[in-house]
């Protein structure tokens, strides 16, 4: 990696020291320069047009240079990332367990188009997959198809929710997130939050606070303290029971108006990411009450994998050096580091047995095994 990064940096240093843009623009100076010239004076076209060969000419061959200048540092740079990233197929195996849910790839695909936004996408894909249902239709003495006989307009009801209903709040999530994100508005969020807050606050989210609070510190910056307090005093009266002391850093942060950047409460009315983080907190609240992830499976499964499979590459070339296989079904030989957010579960690979923890062989039964081996002191 460190050798991509040398020539990723070194490129970039070309590419912004060099004069290809400059020399681009020189040449187009000298001919527009020409042309005006020829304009005003039709006759003197056969002068202009000889002396322009010369500096035409030498702009042109400063512009390869440089060009060639750049594609050189491209072509090491590139060279770096095929030595880093050799061209490997990637682990096969006889079971694919995936080929018999095409229903279940097709929701999630379907769900993940609803969750960008991409409402135009989703309805195309969705009708594709009644077209080719209703050109192949499935025989009734093909058990093994059952999987394929589901309604594509089936596929993104969730619990009881119709599937229209499904588009339908997404479409509502995606226009109110435009207006956090692009122009900075809470007001939809805010109306949002206050006609779920009694689902919000049973489940002991504080998000209708948040976007209050970020709506009045945007009237602060926007419109001036004046405008933050009178806000406060009308807003804020049903979160003093449950959060009292935040409102009092709120309302007390205007003593320091004159020189808020300094005070014990700049934190509080400069944070750079509060847009964002409001955004994916809304998000993932929003997901929540439909009883969904505030990341798309698709993604998640997606981005685990990627992370995963340099790891199974190099299992794979173990193996087969070595000449082993899996001897079991659920023996995992090899630990597959995620980031804590893709852990959903606790589990535990043994390091004795390989064998992932399950309900048939637990958690503890493993660490016990581990601790016989000597490999890790005795659970408490």
């Amino acid at each position: 990696m460190e050798a991509v990064k040398k020539e990723y940096d070194r490129l970039l240093r070309k590419i912004s020291g060099g004069q290809g843009i400059n020399n681009v623009q020189a040449t187009i100076d000298i001919l527009q320069s020409a042309r005006d010239a020829i304009a005003a004076d039709p006759s003197s076209a056969a002068i202009t047009l000889a002396k322009l060969q010369t500096p035409v000419k030498s702009s042109f061959d400063s512009i390869n240079d440089s060009l060639k200048d750049t594609h050189s540092g491209l072509n090491k740079y590139n060279k770096a990332l095929n030595q880093l990233f050799k061209d490997r197929p990637l682990p096969s195996t006889d079971d694919n367990s995936l080929s018999t849910q095409e229903s279940l790839i097709n929701r999630a695909i379907a769900m993940h188009l609803l969750r960008e936004g991409q409402f135009g996408v989703a309805a195309t894909f969705l009708s594709e997959i009644a077209e080719k249902k209703s050109q192949n239709p499935v025989s009734q003495n093909d058990s093994s198809s059952t999987d394929r006989s589901v309604d594509p307009a089936d596929l993104l009801e969730i619990d009881e929710i119709p599937s229209a209903q499904i588009r339908k709040q997404f479409a509502s999530m995606y226009y109110i997130l435009q207006e956090i994100q692009d122009k900075r508005n809470l007001l939809p969020a805010i109306d949002w939050s206050r006609g779920h807050r009694w689902e919000l606050e049973a489940r002991g989210s504080n998000l209708e606070f948040e976007l209050c609070r970020l709506q009045y510190v945007w009237l602060y910056h926007a419109s001036g303290w004046t405008a933050a307090l009178e806000y406060a005093r009308r807003e804020f009266q049903v979160f003093v029971p449950r959060y009292l002391r935040e409102v009092q850093q709120l309302v007390g942060a205007m003593a320091y108006t004159p020189n808020l950047a300094n005070s014990p409460y700049a934190a509080l009315f400069n944070n750079t990411s509060a847009w964002d983080d409001i955004a994916h907190f809304f998000m993932r609240e929003f997901c929540s009450l439909l009883g969904l992830s505030a990341d798309s499976p698709l993604y998640i499964a997606a981005t685990a994998g990627a992370i995963a499979l340099p790891t199974l590459l190099k299992l794979q070339d173990i193996m087969k050096s070595k000449r082993t296989e899996w001897t079991t079904e659920n023996e995992l030989p090899v630990e597959i580091p995620l980031p804590p957010q893709y852990l959903f579960h606790s589990i535990f690979v043994c390091p004795v047995s390989k064998e992932q923890a399950t309900d048939d062989n637990p958690h503890d039964d493993a660490m016990w095994t581990c601790h016989c081996a000597g490999i890790i002191e005795a659970p408490g």
